[in-house]
């Protein structure tokens, strides 16, 4: 089996504009995103995909494979989708996506994902992590919840589970999951989430996730031990990435 990661970076956003060439530690956003993914070994090939000749340029002279894609794509997968189907990528037999705003992501959501794909359990795979205390009322923070074969039953910002009785919280430790935005799919399954419409779920929630879901296609959801930091969404999140690039810095000298 072979793999591909691709890694999705629009320059159109609006809580954080031209956040792929915002700078992390000195470098751009999506170099640090790239430079984390492709480190990790776990694919055969990794690529960023961008709406931007002005990002694709600055990705390349960095040293990244680049793409330039459409500017229409309603969701990352969308974009990694035109990627997975040219023709220098279709041998490719698992397709990573890393959002290119993660810069913090473990490597082992990465390899639990696409592992779920690669040995056959299942033909979508992400990752989540047990939650904090106080997740379930943080609606940035996207929740999972689990079918005990490991199957997302689905994902909301919404707290799920919700707890009724108070007398029961001891049982939330076990169940409530933080989700992981990293996904990987089978080439067949890939092609069938964006041959879909966009789901209402998907819009209302405004998770990508579940479109696929909705139509019944399994994603599982493979374990981490903690939640990384948070993606980089708003100018406030990249004050507090470049603290912790500075600290993690001067943890290693």
């Amino acid at each position: 089996m072979t793999t591909l990661a691709v890694i999705p970076a629009r320059l159109g956003a609006t809580r954080l504009p031209r956040k792929p060439l915002r700078l992390l530690g000195g470098l751009p956003l999506v170099v640090r995103v790239w430079e984390r993914v492709a480190g990790m070994k776990v694919a055969d090939r990794c690529v960023v995909a961008t709406d931007s000749e002005e990002v694709a340029e600055v990705a390349r002279r960095a040293g990244a494979e680049c793409v330039t894609t459409s500017a229409a794509h309603p969701s990352g997968t969308d974009r990694v989708a035109e990627v997975a189907e040219r023709a220098e990528y279709r041998g490719y037999d698992t397709i990573i996506n890393v959002q290119g705003d993660e810069p913090f992501v473990a490597p082992a959501a990465v390899s639990g994902a696409a592992d779920l794909v690669a040995g056959g359990h299942f033909p979508l795979g992400t990752a989540a992590a047990p939650a904090g205390d106080g997740v379930l009322g943080r609606p940035h923070v996207v929740k999972v919840v689990r079918a005990d074969d490991g199957r997302a039953l689905y994902f909301s910002r919404a707290g799920i589970p919700f707890l009724r009785e108070s007398a029961d919280a001891p049982l939330l430790a076990g169940v409530v999951r933080q989700h992981i935005g990293v996904y990987a799919y089978s080439r067949a399954a890939l092609a069938r989430w964006v041959a879909l419409p966009q789901h209402p779920l998907e819009q209302i929630e405004r998770l990508e996730q579940l479109r696929p879901l909705a139509a019944g296609i399994a994603m599982g959801v493979a374990d981490v031990a903690e939640a990384p930091e948070p993606g980089i969404d708003t100018e406030d999140d990249l004050i507090r990435a470049n603290a912790q690039w500075t600290n993690h810095i001067a943890g290693r000298s």
